[in-house]
C-alpha cells in the first residue's frame, strides 16, 4: 500500500491484492463509486454502490469497525471521493489504485453480464 499525506489527512492507495485479501477477511467495506449503469454491467460481488455524482461523505458508514476502501473504473474517481471524505473530516481513508480495471487485470473474480443471456455471471479475466 502506498500512503499519501494530504493537507486533510492520510490517503491510502491499496493494490487489488490488498483489497481482495482484506475484503475476503471481512476487514473492509468496499464502496464502488462508479455509475449505476457501470455497476449493473459488472461489479465486485459484495461491494456497495455510492455513485460519485451523488456522493455525500456524511452518509458513509462509520470506520470504527471496518475501514472504507473506495473503488471506481481506473482509480481516478475513487481517489477524488476519498479526498472528499478527508475534506469532510475523516483523518484516514483508502481507495483501490488502478480501480476495477486493475482488479480484473490481477485475475480477481467479479460479477459480469453474460452477453448471451443477460444474466449475471461470475467471471475472471484470463491472462
Amino acid at each position: 500500500m502506498d500512503i499519501e499525506q494530504t493537507e486533510q489527512g492520510t490517503l491510502e492507495h491499496w493494490s487489488p491484492a490488498e483489497v481482495a485479501a482484506a475484503f475476503n477477511e471481512d476487514r473492509i467495506v468496499l464502496i464502488d463509486v462508479r455509475t449505476p449503469q457501470e455497476f449493473a454491467l459488472e461489479r465486485i460481488n459484495g461491494a456497495l454502490l455510492a455513485p460519485m455524482q451523488s456522493f455525500q461523505p456524511n452518509h458513509m458508514p462509520d470506520q470504527s469497525k471496518k475501514q472504507i476502501v473506495f473503488h471506481c473504473g481506473s482509480g481516478v474517481r475513487s481517489a477524488r471521493v476519498a479526498k472528499l471524505c478527508l475534506a469532510a473530516g475523516e483523518d484516514r481513508i483508502a481507495h483501490m489504485a488502478g480501480g476495477f480495471a486493475a482488479w480484473k487485470d490481477a485475475g480477481q473474480t467479479y460479477v459480469g453480464t453474460d452477453m448471451a443471456t443477460g444474466a449475471p455471471k461470475e467471471m475472471r479475466k484470463s491472462s
